[in-house]
């Protein structure tokens, strides 16, 4: 069976990557309801501080890499200017040296950038996996529904019962499990799921196809409500889908409508003050580079903007907590680099700079010899293969001048060299 869509995921890189991040999420969230703060969206914000300060090393590297590459880009310029238009493969040889002296010069490694976004990339991705089903990893919360989805799973005909509710509330999960073979671990996973993605609207849905649950029911709502809830907003839930509730509502909810659509708005707001804080340099760069660089600037803010409307107001928060830590870690960082002292930087990576040159240099050397030694392997072949040749050719020809005919020009041919071989004897 297919894994679904909202229990814990389960990939070979990133399920692990997942389970570790939940389970320090699940650590945050008891020491805070230890002391009297029992709320998941609290959990998430200081989670997400959490998790970017254990990642500001390598923040910091990266920063200092784009710093140290726009602080290069004149001499890299002079040096695509030297070698413009030349491709001998001397020459590409040349500036290909001339540019690995320079990063060493600066202490940088080209692929750098590369390296710190692919040690970033899996922890965010599984960060995503993590907020968009708090169940699957916190188990306090999941501990929330354990009554009711047992009353769910004993009451007659609960499987058409939550597949109408499933269906109902639109939720899109990838798939649904058969509830006639499949084990009871996997169907109450399924439960838990569908109960914590319910907007609000869909709990009287629950209630009527449950009417004998109703403790129980009203016992998870008014946990949810002290838990699940930012404000006015349930966090497993989606702005938009809180928008066209509040506008449903018999008297317009409009706090309810403002605050869905603060959660977008203020995310978008964050993400294009990181991206204004982040110094950018178009120095080296062609006009249609910089053009794709000033749009994407743009348009990925954008993007979230619309994407934060229909995914869980959880996520959201969690864009909005990364963005504001990001902002204050780029305000310092930008006041450290300010002050970066370049020429003590080049001193201390001169005897570096020189140990790498000299180890390139050996290595090219040893690709050079062997170069040449494998020319020479190929040309004595060669001799030895003509040496090899000329003898069958020889050979050949003594066996058409020993069968030609006794009046043809080979006989009389044979008879000259017979003589020959007998005086020189």
């Amino acid at each position: 069976m297919s894994d679904l869509f909202l229990t814990a995921y389960g990939g070979s890189i990133l399920g692990p990557i997942a389970k570790l991040l939940g389970w320090i999420m699940d650590k945050i969230y008891v020491f805070l309801a230890n002391i009297g703060i029992e709320n998941i969206a609290l959990t998430i914000f200081v989670f997400t501080v959490f998790i970017y300060i254990c990642m500001f090393p390598l923040t910091y590297k990266q920063q200092k890499f784009a710093v140290l590459t726009r602080k290069m880009q004149p001499e890299m310029k002079a040096i695509q200017d030297k070698y413009k238009g030349a491709r001998d493969q001397e020459s590409m040889q040349k500036q290909q040296m001339e540019t690995q002296a320079l990063y060493d010069k600066y202490g940088i490694s080209p692929t750098g950038s590369c390296v710190y976004m692919l040690i970033q990339m899996p922890i965010l991705f599984a960060l995503y996996r993590v907020f968009y089903n708090v169940p699957a990893y916190i188990t306090s919360v999941k501990d929330v529904f354990g009554n009711l989805v047992s009353g769910i799973m004993a009451t007659d005909g609960f499987a058409d019962k939550m597949q109408a509710i499933y269906e109902g509330s639109k939720l899109n999960l990838q798939t649904v499990p058969d509830f006639t073979s499949t084990d009871n671990t996997v169907v109450s996973n399924f439960i838990v799921d569908v109960l914590y993605k319910l907007p609000s609207s869909g709990w009287e849905a629950v209630s009527n196809a449950f009417p004998d649950l109703a403790s129980s029911i009203d016992g998870v709502i008014a946990h949810l409500e002290k838990i699940n809830y930012l404000f006015v907003l349930n966090i497993s839930d989606t702005p938009l889908n809180l928008i066209k509730a509040g506008w449903a509502a018999d008297s317009k909810d409009f706090v309810l409508i403002i605050c869905a659509i603060l959660i977008p708005v203020i995310s978008y707001l964050t993400q294009m003050a990181n991206i204004k804080l982040t110094p950018q340099s178009t120095e080296g760069q062609s006009e249609q580079m910089a053009a794709q660089m000033k749009t994407m600037n743009l348009m990925m803010p954008l993007m979230s903007l619309f994407i934060a409307f229909t995914v869980p107001v959880g996520l959201g928060l969690y864009w909005i907590a990364g963005a504001v830590v990001r902002i204050v870690q780029q305000y310092f960082l930008n006041k450290h680099f300010e002050k970066i002292d370049l020429e003590s930087i080049i001193e201390k990576n001169k005897d570096k700079a020189a140990a790498k040159a000299e180890k390139r240099g050996i290595r090219q050397a040893q690709i050079y010899e062997a170069a040449r030694m494998s020319t020479k392997t190929t040309s004595m072949a060669d001799k030895a293969n003509l040496v090899k040749d000329n003898e069958e050719a020889l050979k050949s020809a003594d066996e058409l001048r020993a069968k030609a005919s006794s009046n043809s020009l080979a006989a009389k041919a044979n008879l000259v060299k017979e003589f020959n071989e007998k005086n020189n004897k």
